[in-house]
């Protein structure tokens, strides 16, 4: 099995620097359209047998070309972006980055249960993205494509690295950054990580 595994392409709220979270069912901009077109025409050709996207309108749109194809489609929760409670639909001002900053850096000493107020912690994620793996690791399909989030493609990312989610501010993401992976005698061999090699004639 190989994975293709991205993150969404960009919206307003992203290019606004406010904050998204599971909880803000936001639509690309016309830059994330670009993205998203110009990532379908770099990968078209791809057999892929399976589209898996997160529950939220960004992924979707993000892969839209492939699912306009009639490829089976399927959503699910576990890969939504995280909750960030009270500061979705927020700006990230001073004081709320301050709050962000403190979480991260409980995560990294190892406090997963940390969180923003009202928001998800690092061991909640850890526990859907898990069930997550589990489940793509049963598909019998050849090419899987899949579409989420930073924060989750963070975790699931560091997860099949075989890492803690205290490590995954080491993985870095990008609007339609790509992750190919190859699931192989029960491991996963990384091609390439965070590829925007197709977003190279856009003016971004």
């Amino acid at each position: 099995m190989t994975l293709y595994i991205l993150r969404h392409g960009e919206t307003e709220f992203n290019r606004l620097g406010i904050v998204q979270g599971s909880g803000v069912d936001t639509e690309l901009n016309e830059t994330g359209l670009e993205q998203a077109r110009a990532f379908f025409q770099a990968f078209e050709d791809i057999d892929f047998q399976l589209v898996v996207t997160s529950g939220l309108k960004r992924t979707h749109q993000t892969v839209r070309g492939f699912i306009e194809r009639g490829i089976p489609w399927i959503q699910t929760a576990d890969i939504n972006e995280i909750c960030w409670g009270a500061h979705e639909g927020l700006p990230s001002t001073p004081e709320r980055v301050a709050l962000f900053r403190q979480m991260i850096a409980a995560w990294k000493n190892g406090n997963l249960d940390a969180s923003l107020p009202n928001g998800e912690t690092a061991r909640q994620l850890r526990e859907r993205v898990g069930r997550f793996i589990e489940w793509i690791k049963t598909r019998p399909e050849n090419h899987i494509l899949v579409a989420t989030h930073g924060r989750t493609l963070r975790c699931l990312i560091a997860m099949l690295k075989g890492w803690s989610p205290a490590d995954m501010e080491k993985i870095e993401h990008s609007n339609t950054g790509l992750y190919v992976i190859h699931f192989q005698d029960d491991m996963f061999v990384f091609e390439s990580e965070n590829d925007t090699s197709h977003l190279a004639e856009l003016a971004i």
